[in-house]
């Protein structure tokens, strides 16, 4: 199939896993994303809270304001720690958002593993005994895959923004920036399934690139929620779980058709 017939595909694909995680009752995944926003952003705020705690303290004894008694050092700690919580504040969101992505696939990789199995025997009938090496093979592997799709995806984001500089070539780099990331999520999400048929690493590597239409519509809606401001890491917890179920069924629908 040729790119755009691929990416209709996998859009199809992604539209189809909604209904079947609701039609074969695997709707109960979606209790580990409220599990992991839940957890996510308490201990999330905890740490910029301590961390901005600590800058405050350490800003107050470099300015030496607790013993200062001039006119306006209380409007000006007050300021400052303002200022402090904000920046802290803001840091972490701009963190989630750039980072957001690969932190999900790889704190979730155990249960996208195990649902990637599961939509696999409810659509096919073949059954994989659990087996917890197998399980951790499949964790392992799935953080390997993440962490290599973040280094190049950091390097394209490097020299795309070098591009952004150069007049219209800027508003395409951001455009090609964006399908880059749906291209290694995709990746991310559709590798479990490959795993299982004994693909190694080379091997699904090649089958994305031959793919990447399918590819690249499986990550599209999950890079989508990731730019909603603010809330998009929480939205796109959501689609990883569709995404993984569409990943499987492309797989399972290729692997018929061929």
């Amino acid at each position: 199939m040729n790119f755009f017939k691929d990416f209709g595909f996998g859009l199809r694909t992604y539209s189809e896993a909604l209904s079947f995680i609701f039609k074969k009752k695997l709707a109960w995944f979606f209790l580990f994303p409220i599990a992991f926003n839940i957890l996510l952003f308490w201990f999330g705020w905890d740490m910029v809270n301590d961390f901005s705690d600590t800058s405050k303290v350490y800003l107050e004894n470099q300015l030496q304001l607790k013993q200062a008694e001039f006119w306006g050092s209380g409007f000006l700690k007050t300021i400052m720690d303002a200022f402090v919580w904000l920046t802290f504040k803001i840091m972490f969101f701009l963190l989630f958002a750039y980072l957001g992505g690969y932190i999900i696939i790889i704190l979730m990789s155990p249960i996208f593993s195990y649902l990637s199995e599961r939509t696999e025997k409810i659509k096919t009938g073949v059954d994989y005994p659990f087996s917890f090496v197998q399980l951790l093979k499949d964790v392992l592997r799935g953080i390997v895959i993440a962490l290599r799709n973040f280094s190049i995806e950091l390097v394209l984001t490097v020299l795309m923004f070098v591009l952004s500089f150069i007049p219209i070539i800027g508003w395409l780099a951001a455009i090609m920036l964006f399908f880059i990331s749906a291209y290694f999520y995709g990746f991310s999400f559709m590798d479990y399934a490959l795993e299982r048929k004994k693909l190694n690493l080379r091997q699904s590597i090649k089958f994305m690139r031959e793919n990447k239409g399918i590819v690249i519509a499986n990550g599209f809606v999950f890079s989508l929620c990731l730019v909603v401001p603010f809330c998009g890491v929480s939205l796109s917890s959501f689609a990883a779980i569709v995404s993984v179920v569409a990943g499987t069924l492309a797989i399972s629908e290729i692997g018929t058709r061929n």
